[in-house]
């Protein structure tokens, strides 16, 4: 009788975590085995993500307060503040998707009832294997969801970036000209 625990997390290179399985022939042998998959990519492109997400809006909240007057003269700023804005949205759905289908394939992979039919030793005629404690998942179930808000938000934000932007600013006196000119007659 013994059990097996298997220590894994972030950046989630599983073929790197081992364990030590019994070995039912020799009964102080072990076998160190690994996890099988990669899921680093995914992860590491989240947190990359979010990292620069924080950085870009820390800096473009000093050009905001602090420097608005140029942010105001200078036309091209806000076309690039506007560009970027939308690049870090849409980065965020796919960050948000990857890290997503990541999670569900670290889940699959790390699975008891996977590992244990993934087990030699397991497969024995007088041998029994009974799955243990699923891993606890709810703190990266809850960092996919965040992945999800932060795209939205990002999202929301293009329009308050479009909106200094000089197409916007352009359509607005037409507009105003067309209300008063309708006003007028």
């Amino acid at each position: 009788m013994s059990a097996i625990s298997v220590q894994f997390g972030y950046p989630f290179r599983l073929y790197q975590i081992p364990f030590e399985m019994p070995d039912c022939e020799g009964e102080s042998e072990t076998r160190t085995l690994h996890l099988v998959g990669d899921f680093s990519a995914p992860a590491e492109f989240f947190v990359t993500l979010g990292v620069f997400s924080f950085l870009y809006a820390m800096a473009a909240l000093v050009l905001y307060l602090r420097f608005h007057s140029l942010y105001g003269e200078n036309k091209k700023l806000p076309f690039v503040d506007f560009c970027v804005t939308v690049c870090f949205a849409f980065f965020w759905l796919v960050a948000a998707a990857a890290w997503g289908k990541g999670l569900s394939d670290v889940k699959a992979a790390t699975r008891p009832s996977s590992l244990i039919a993934s087990m030699s030793v397991c497969q024995g005629q007088d041998v029994v294997c009974n799955a243990g404690a699923t891993p606890a998942m709810g703190l990266a179930n809850i960092s996919v969801l965040f992945g999800f808000i932060n795209f939205l938000l990002w999202a929301g934000n293009c329009w308050f970036v479009f909106k200094e932007t000089a197409w916007h600013v352009q359509a607005a006196p037409r507009d105003s000209a067309a209300e008063q000119g309708a006003i007028d007659k």
